[in-house]
C-alpha cells in the first residue's frame, strides 16, 4: 500500500496543516507517515495534545496513518499513547540521536553499535506497539573487522525489531538495496522510495530520473506492505513531485 512521509511537506505543514493534508488527499494519498512523535522538546501532555490535534486534521482530510517516525522516550507508555491516538501500531526510530545517549557516530564504533542494538531490541520486546528502525546512509560505516555498522546492528538486535529501508539512502551508502531487503526478510514492513543523485544534500528528482532503480528493487522483493513516498530536499514543487512519484509507483 502507498503512504507519504509528512516530512516531505514539513514547511507547508507548519504554514497551514489542514490545507497541506487536503492537498495530499487530493493527490490520491489515503495514508500518511507522521514524524516528530516522542519528542524530548515537549512534555508528555504537550505531545498528547499535539497528537489529538493532528488526528483531528487527518480525519478532516480523510487520511489514515500507516506508521510514525518517533524518538524513543524514557517511558514507552507515552509513545504508545501518542500512537494509539493516531491509530498507528508501528513506530520507526528514524535516527540514533532520537535515542538518549546515541548519535550518528554510533554506527562507526562496534561497541556503540552493540549498545544501540541492545537498547532498541529491548524496547521492541517490551513495547505495546511494533518498533522499528529507519536508516540513512551513515549506518554503512566500515568497522575495523571489515563489516558495516548496519549489518552488525541487525545481526545483534532482537528479531522483534522491524526495519523500514530507505532505498535511496542505501544506494547513497553504496549498498545493494535488493541484497539488504533479502537479508532482512520479513522484518521489512515498509520502504522509503525516492530518486535523484543519491548524495546527501543533493536535490531529489522524479522516480526514474536518478540513480535508484526502484522498479528493479520492487520486482525482486515484492510483497513489502508499505511503499512510502518521501522527499528530503528538492528544487521542484514538492506536491508535484509527490504526485509524479505516486503515479510512477502505482504503475510498477
Amino acid at each position: 500500500m502507498l503512504s507519504v512521509q509528512l516530512y516531505s511537506v514539513r514547511d507547508q505543514l507548519a504554514a497551514d496543516r489542514p490545507a497541506t493534508l487536503a492537498k495530499l488527499a487530493a493527490i490520491g494519498f489515503r495514508h500518511v507517515e507522521p514524524f516528530g512523535l516522542g519528542s524530548p522538546d515537549r512534555t508528555p501532555a504537550e505531545r498528547l495534545t499535539a497528537a489529538r490535534s493532528l488526528r483531528a486534521d487527518l480525519d478532516a482530510a480523510g487520511l489514515a496513518v500507516s506508521a510514525v517516525h518517533a524518538g524513543l522516550p524514557g517511558d514507552l507508555a507515552e509513545l504508545e499513547e501518542e500512537c494509539a491516538i493516531l491509530g498507528a501500531d508501528t513506530a520507526f526510530i528514524p535516527h540514533p540521536r532520537l535515542v538518549p545517549g546515541f548519535g550518528e557516530e554510533t554506527f562507526a564504533d562496534p561497541a556503540r553499535v552493540d549498545a544501540f542494538a541492545d537498547v532498541l531490541g529491548a524496547a521492541a520486546e517490551s513495547a505495546g506497539l511494533r518498533l522499528g528502525y529507519h536508516n540513512h546512509w551513515f549506518e554503512w560505516a566500515r568497522l575495523p573487522d571489515g563489516t558495516t555498522g548496519y549489518d552488525r546492528f541487525w545481526q545483534r538486535t532482537s528479531a522483534g525489531l522491524l526495519a523500514e529501508l530507505d532505498v535511496y539512502w542505501a544506494v547513497a551508502a553504496g549498498a545493494d538495496p535488493t541484497a539488504v531487503l533479502a537479508a532482512l526478510g520479513d522484518r521489512v514492513t515498509a520502504v522509503h522510495l525516492k530518486d535523484g543523485p543519491a548524495e546527501p544534500g543533493a536535490p531529489q528528482t522524479p522516480i526514474g530520473t536518478g540513480r535508484v532503480d526502484i522498479p528493479a528493487v520492487l520486482r525482486v522483493v515484492p510483497g513489502i506492505p508499505w511503499h512510502v513516498v518521501e522527499i528530503d530536499t528538492t528544487d521542484l514543487d514538492p506536491f508535484d513531485l509527490l504526485s509524479t512519484n505516486a503515479t510512477a509507483l502505482t504503475s510498477i
